[in-house]
């Protein structure tokens, strides 16, 4: 059983390349983080080396081995793999080193299984050496080798490594199928599963995550207060706050494209509760302020700032000068009633 969740096309390909004995060497599985690109890697792993007759079964001794990573010909390859042991600094980047390791494990015969199995997670992380080197790996293809790379940015990929796989894109699922497979699949009771899947932009992954770890909540609402009293803040305090998001933008641009998700959220949910589309809300939790506040703003106010925050968006990758871009946004932002 494929333990990915939607993603049929995806799936109904892999099924049948597996049917006609068609198998690629070589796949790309592209999506946002926390998506299934793993889960579907570990899905074609197994039924590779699956024992059962509809493969994958993931009951035989084969899919538990890979379930559990002791599985000798299925290896994954990434930043948390690999290097000196004694290194106290986090990796940045997947080594040439790394590669080499793998390319000679892929060429010794498969030890217990019917294929090797290669998944490179965060392949766009790989350092020019390592790209180039498994470059040649790809030009070369080995029988019984599968290598599956999995990136959330083909676009930092070389195009020689991508024209050599065959290209799987594993878009966000939707809200109701997350709410479904968390409530049905994992127990979630609904209105809790009702808010992940809004929160999780289609990322299960995610979801699960902050199902089962209660901080990555907590985190966000002391990130939505933040938020809120931004916008009742004066200039002075506004501009201050964009100071400290150019700062932290300087040192995590992830976290700061998170806080503007978020905030993105936040007025996209204000204009579907002044239009009436309450059932559409992304933080149910807050749908009372949401009520609340929307009758402080303008439609067309509400519709200027949400694209505001895109264009801040926008800005951010085009590299132009974020203590400049945030002040701008800060200064757009309406206030209530005002």
């Amino acid at each position: 059983m494929w333990q990915v969740v939607g993603q049929i096309r995806a799936v109904s390909l892999l099924q049948r390349s597996l049917e006609k004995e068609a198998v690629a060497h070589a796949y790309l599985l592209m999506g946002p983080p926390h998506v299934g690109k793993m889960t579907l890697a570990l899905d074609l792993a197994k039924a590779l080396n699956c024992e059962a007759p509809d493969p994958p079964c993931g009951e035989c001794a084969s899919c538990q081995k890979i379930a559990s990573a002791k599985h000798a010909d299925v290896q994954i390859i990434g930043l948390s793999q690999g290097g000196n042991s004694e290194e106290t600094k986090p990796k940045a980047e997947i080594s040439i080193d790394q590669i080499r390791e793998m390319q000679h494990s892929a060429s010794l015969p498969p030890f217990e299984g019917r294929y090797k199995v290669f998944i490179i997670e965060g392949a766009e992380l790989m350092s020019h050496e390592a790209a180039n080197c498994l470059l040649k790996t790809l030009e070369e293809p080995v029988g019984k080798v599968i290598f599956i790379l999995l990136t959330t940015n083909e676009r930092l990929l070389p195009a020689t490594i991508i024209s050599r796989c065959q290209r799987l894109e594993l878009p966000p699922l939707t809200a109701a199928e997350v709410e479904t497979a968390l409530n049905g699949r994992w127990d979630i009771e609904m209105p809790k599963a009702k808010l992940l899947a809004g929160l999780s932009h289609g990322r299960l992954g995610w979801a699960l995550s902050a199902a089962r770890d209660d901080d990555l909540l907590q985190q966000r609402s002391e990130r939505m207060e933040r938020l809120l009293n931004v916008i009742d803040a004066d200039y002075e305090g506004r501009l201050e706050y964009a100071i400290q998001l150019a700062s932290q933008f300087s040192q995590n641009r992830g976290l700061v494209g998170e806080i503007l998700s978020l905030w993105l959220d936040w007025w996209r949910d204000l204009l579907l509760v002044k239009v009436g589309c309450v059932d559409a809300v992304t933080n149910t939790d807050r749908l009372a302020m949401l009520t609340s506040w929307a009758e402080g703003y303008s439609l067309v106010q509400i519709k200027g700032f949400i694209s505001s925050l895109q264009a801040t968006g926008e800005q951010l990758k085009q590299n132009a000068n974020p203590q400049l871009v945030f002040e701008v946004l800060m200064l757009s932002m309406p206030g209530r009633g005002r």
